[in-house]
Parts: structure tokens; sequence; C-alpha cells
């Protein structure tokens, strides 16, 4: 039961990590931008 307790520590503080180099790279405006576009396309403005 520890065993699993540690292994779901260690891939939260992973993704916790890999969120905060995304945003440090300025990777969240790309992709809110990328969805901007999927949804107009959507709805056919573009």
């Amino acid at each position: 039961m520890k065993d699993q307790r540690w292994i779901s520590y260690g891939l939260a503080a992973a993704g916790i990590c890999m969120l905060l180099a995304g945003l440090a790279r300025g990777e969240a405006a790309d992709v809110m931008q990328k969805a901007v576009m999927i949804c107009l396309e959507c709805i056919g403005i573009r």
C-alpha cells in the first residue's frame, strides 16, 4: 500500500513539473490559440 502511495506522489510531482515547464515555455498561449481556431472552424467563421 505504501509503494502505491509513493508512486502516486511521484506521478503527481512529475505532472506538476511538466505543467510548470510548459507554462515557462509559453505553450499555454499556443494551445489556447489552436483551440480558438478549431472552435471558429466548427461554427463556420473561418
